[in-house]
């Protein structure tokens, strides 16, 4: 959709290279005020998250925020919790559908600033086979070598 455009907090750059992105979708974050200053410092990953959707809503899992204070932090904060994302009821009905189609998965892209609002990019997701993965390295490394011989003339 075009969301590029913002500057990345924390991305997930392997979701390119294990995925075909079929739609993208951005989602507000519910967060706590110390996740907000961790993930504007950069602090954070999206490896290995997912989104899921169970009761009309939609969830952010496996995504790790660590506090920005530890010393401050709530004794019981779980870096790794489950976080409810802001979508319309049109998009969660979308996120849920695809979630139950063989073969595709919800994976967040990367967390942005939209304004002075954190926004997560979520893709909807097919899954590369092997051989797929090894076009993509492929290609990569061509256009590598032709930027290259390009740049010595």
């Amino acid at each position: 959709m075009g969301y590029s455009n913002a500057m990345a907090l924390v991305e997930n750059k392997n979701v390119g290279f294990d995925y075909s992105i079929l739609e993208e979708i951005e989602a507000g974050l519910e967060l706590l005020g110390f996740e907000v200053k961790s993930l504007r410092a950069g602090r954070g990953s999206l490896k290995g998250a997912r989104v899921v959707a169970r009761g009309g809503e939609a969830y952010l899992v496996g995504a790790s925020i660590p506090a920005w204070q530890i010393a401050n932090a709530p004794k019981s904060y779980d870096p790794e919790r489950t976080r409810r994302l802001l979508l319309s009821k049109k998009e969660i009905v979308r996120v849920s559908s695809a979630e139950g189609e063989k073969g595709l998965t919800i994976v967040p892209i990367r967390v942005y600033n939209s304004n002075r609002k954190l926004k997560l990019a979520i893709a909807i997701a097919r899954g590369k086979k092997k051989e797929d993965k090894r076009h993509t390295i492929r290609a990569r490394e061509e256009k590598r070598r032709m930027e290259r011989t390009l740049k010595t003339e």
